[in-house]
């Protein structure tokens, strides 16, 4: 290149997603179903009504959105639900994004489980490239854990978590901070953590959904309550650190242990947000804490190449806001988001 040729331009295809506040879009979430085999108490109703099947984009029209979104420069593919080891057909949907890590535009395949069928996957899953996954899991008793997940079996999700470890996946545990429900046993899972190497990440609980019977104010601890307990016994060590999604780290001094933590109202992570989510029928949320949405499943199905599809992505993006309304002051939750958080994807 000659010093009187300018540098060469990307396409408008090629452009990066950035949205108005200068952030680089490179995360997608996606649920690939509504349904799970669980009722958590702050994720569903007990007796949920599930999308129709006929409304869910196929499998191979998520491939083909999850693949635009690749095509426009997102780097990490993070699939959720519901519980999406749960659809029927799911493996295949990953065999065809394993091609995005093959080829190198995709960095990162990963997925957010309830654990619950990992012993008859985890082995597959490794093998075409998913590296790390997320299990949540909000105590090792086994009643509370049947009080929390009204149908679930802690040594069910035990002995799926023990399949991906033995498949070499690398763990990370979700744990919901509920009061008056797992605040006894904060220690018990940081420890029970430190001893199998998985790292473990605090989650506040967030208003999604229904609050008619499961009130959030009554099971709201604040992170930072929960981290200066944490502080009576350890050392916290801040961490740069960043992951790709919006938790903050610390490293425990006396264990070397890391532990994140997900404070979406204690202390808003929306600065630095580079992720939207994709719902299981086309809908793309550009903030979780917001209602605002673009349907995408009408313009990929309006046309077989993907130009309109892309537009629409940019336009979505464009929409992104700076961040969400989550707040629990003054004993109101404004904010709340009426949507279930199985429908947007945990």
């Amino acid at each position: 290149m000659t010093a009187n040729m300018p540098p060469p331009t990307l396409s408008a295809a090629q452009a990066p997603l950035i949205d108005p506040f200068a952030r680089a879009i490179d995360y997608l979430r996606v649920s690939v179903t509504d349904r799970c085999d669980f009722r958590c108490l702050y994720c569903m109703s007990e007796n949920m009504t599930f999308l129709p099947k006929a409304e869910l984009l196929t499998l191979e029209e998520l491939d083909r959105l999850c693949s635009a979104f690749v095509t426009l420069g997102v780097k990490k593919l993070r699939i959720t639900g519901g519980e999406p080891l749960v659809r029927r057909g799911i493996m295949t949907f990953f065999e065809r994004m394993a091609r995005h890590l093959q080829s190198g535009a995709l960095r990162e395949l990963t997925l957010t489980t309830n654990g619950s069928q990992l012993r008859k996957y985890a082995a597959d899953l490794a093998a075409l490239g998913v590296r790390r996954i997320n299990v949540s899991l909000d105590t090792l008793d086994a009643d509370k854990f049947a009080q929390v997940t009204r149908w679930g079996r802690l040594d069910q999700v035990l002995d799926g978590i023990a399949a991906a470890k033995e498949a070499g996946l690398r763990v990370k545990i979700n744990a919901v901070a509920l009061k008056g429900f797992n605040e006894d046993e904060l220690f018990t899972l940081v420890d029970w953590c430190a001893a199998q190497d998985h790292d473990l990440t605090f989650i506040e609980v967030m208003p999604m959904g229904d609050l008619g019977n499961e009130d959030r104010l009554d099971q709201y601890w604040p992170l930072s309550a929960l981290r200066a307990r944490l502080a009576e016994r350890f050392t916290l060590v801040d961490l740069a650190e960043r992951s790709g999604g919006p938790a903050r780290y610390v490293q425990l001094t006396q264990s070397g242990q890391k532990i994140g933590f997900i404070t979406p109202l204690t202390h808003n992570f929306c600065e630095s947000c580079n992720r939207v989510r994709l719902t299981c029928t086309g809908e793309l949320y550009m903030c979780l804490g917001q209602e605002d949405m673009a349907d995408l499943r009408a313009p990929m199905r309006a046309s077989p190449d993907d130009v309109l599809l892309q537009d629409a992505i940019r336009a979505a993006i464009a929409r992104k806001p700076k961040g969400h309304d989550f707040d629990y002051s003054r004993q109101n939750v404004a904010g709340q988001m009426t949507r279930h958080m199985s429908h947007t994807g945990g």
